[in-house]
């Protein structure tokens, strides 16, 4: 890099930060930091869903992936959360948008507590924090890798630029600063990724044209949509693990959905949400299936690929354009889960550790909001740099192993407790399939003396927590069924299309008749 690609990069980090300032007018109190006020319109929140899906671990980590067996990197990654997001349009997004404007909550765990109880609200919400702040710890390593092969930085100082720009905007903006930089972060991303693909296509012509590319011994099996240990059943589990993921059990996700005005407007944004995951991967992949033909990755992963073509290929400028490309995707979803974090911690935890937490006005709980950011923020830099350790492993260890196998025990009760079919399987249901599935993610990749076990394939070390999840939460369901009218109550309002029937009273709680009951949700 030199001058003219440093204050590109330079420029987009002032930006970035201008928009959090602006942002920063907007933001009265928790709703307007967390949800926006329901005021997002679809549109926007649709491009933020998408944007705060993924980061430069698919510069790194994905397009190893790519450089090493071509399209099953987006068969086995973009392909299962397309589809997941999609059929979550219907299914899913509304009821989350129903969580803030029927139950007035600013957390997407916040119904939790009337839904299941509070140690089930508590069990999702520290184990989800935990596990959130390795897997942006991953996020940070990603983009310092990228920057340390453009500018020769070390990991922990890219960590320290990237974590503490980001910091900035999203801690005084929220969620309106997150979606608005996110905006802008797809529209340079779009110039930067349309630009690549014809350079690319460019060299190939000079190689004899893609035709010929394609029969080079260099992308033997590049065509196959499963290969190495991505194979079926990995992209099935993967499937069932994105559509829990990616329509709520990622929180920044439900947050998405909450924002937007309605329920309507929320499947919109899911749908823009998809169609983008079903296109623009294939544009960025693209030069990435090629690029064995370029460069020789000097990595056994192949996770540098991306970054020596890029350096190699991109005229100075445009090569800057493309590093603000690479950062754009990585504080996107960093940002975006620094907030939901915040969301969860300070309106779901904290309120349970301290009294004074629970009697905290609107500027005290929008500037503990802004602390807990920077406190995430700060521990998942910490975690960066150790993502290469013996206990992590590389980046997309990390991203693959630990937040697709564990995502599934965290998002299961949290997701399908919006649904009329699962209103049986309350608390006990809830917190068995949570305990299990983490007990059964340790099994799967671990040995009893902590040492990572590799006589397990990666299909089920990411499926078998999930499923054994899955089947716990509904089995348990049926045989100890703890459905009641106030639980039925709130499902009613999460589901219901008919605003008169949404707008009852959830029912208060037997306990309540006697003066010591709790208050309804819609109180919250």
């Amino acid at each position: 890099m030199n001058g003219f690609d440093w204050a590109v990069l330079v420029a987009y980090f002032g930006v970035m930060t201008a928009i959090g300032v602006w942002s920063h007018k907007r933001v009265d109190d928790v709703s307007d930091f967390f949800t926006a006020g329901g005021k997002m319109p679809w549109w926007l929140s649709g491009i933020s869903h998408h944007m705060s899906g993924y980061s430069a671990v698919m510069f790194t980590g994905y397009a190893g992936i790519a450089y090493t067996y071509g399209i099953t990197s987006y068969v086995t990654w973009a392909l299962p959360i397309a589809i997941g997001v999609l059929l979550g349009a219907k299914l899913f997004a509304p009821r989350l948008n129903r969580l803030r404007s029927r139950l007035h909550v600013a957390s997407p765990l916040e119904y939790l507590k009337d839904r299941y109880n509070v140690p089930t609200q508590q069990a999702l919400a520290w184990s989800g924090i935990l596990l959130k702040i390795v897997d942006v710890g991953a996020k940070w390593a990603a983009i310092a890798t990228l920057l340390s092969v453009f500018t020769g930085v070390t990991l922990t100082q890219g960590i320290l630029i990237t974590g503490g720009i980001t910091a900035v905007y999203c801690t005084i903006g929220g969620l309106w600063a997150d979606a608005l930089t996110e905006l802008g972060q797809f529209v340079i991303q779009l110039l930067a990724g349309l630009s690549m693909l014809i350079i690319v296509l460019n060299k190939i012509s000079d190689q004899g044209g893609l035709s010929k590319a394609l029969d080079s011994p260099k992308l033997h099996g590049h065509a196959n949509g499963f290969a190495g240990p991505y194979l079926t059943v990995f992209f099935i589990a993967y499937l069932f693990i994105k559509l829990f993921e990616y329509n709520g059990g990622m929180w920044n996700q439900a947050q998405r959905y909450m924002a937007t005005g309605s329920a309507k407007q929320a499947t919109k944004s899911a749908f823009l949400s998809a169609g983008l995951w079903f296109v623009w991967p294939v544009i960025l992949f693209i030069p990435m299936w090629l690029s064995p033909l370029l460069v020789t990755a000097k990595k056994p992963d192949g996770s540098d690929a991306y970054g020596l073509m890029t350096e190699q290929l991109l005229p100075h400028g445009l090569l800057g354009l493309v590093v603000v490309g690479f950062f754009s995707h990585t504080m996107a979803m960093c940002s975006s889960d620094a907030n939901a974090i915040a969301a969860v911690f300070t309106r779901d935890v904290a309120p349970v550790l301290s009294k004074a937490a629970r009697a905290w006005d609107t500027r005290t709980g929008l500037i503990a909001g802004r602390i807990t950011t920077v406190a995430f923020l700060g521990f998942s830099m910490a975690v960066a740099t150790q993502v290469n350790s013996p206990t992590f492993k590389d980046i997309i260890t990390v991203v693959i192993k630990w937040v697709a196998g564990l995502m599934g025990p965290i998002a299961i009760p949290f997701i399908l407790g919006l649904l009329r079919p699962f209103r049986k399987s309350g608390p006990t249901a809830a917190l068995t399939s949570w305990a299990c599935g983490l007990l059964a993610f340790f099994f799967v990749n671990y040995n009893l003396d902590f040492s990572q076990r590799t006589d397990v394939k990666l299909e089920y070390q990411v499926s078998v927590p999930m499923v054994i999840s899955l089947v716990l939460y509904i089995l348990i369901g049926f045989l100890k069924p703890e459905d009641t009218p106030e639980r039925d109550a709130i499902i009613e309002k999460i589901n219901t299309d008919d605003d008169g029937a949404a707008a009852a009273v959830v029912p208060a709680p037997a306990e309540a008749a006697d003066g010591a009951g709790t208050a309804s949700p819609s109180g919250v």
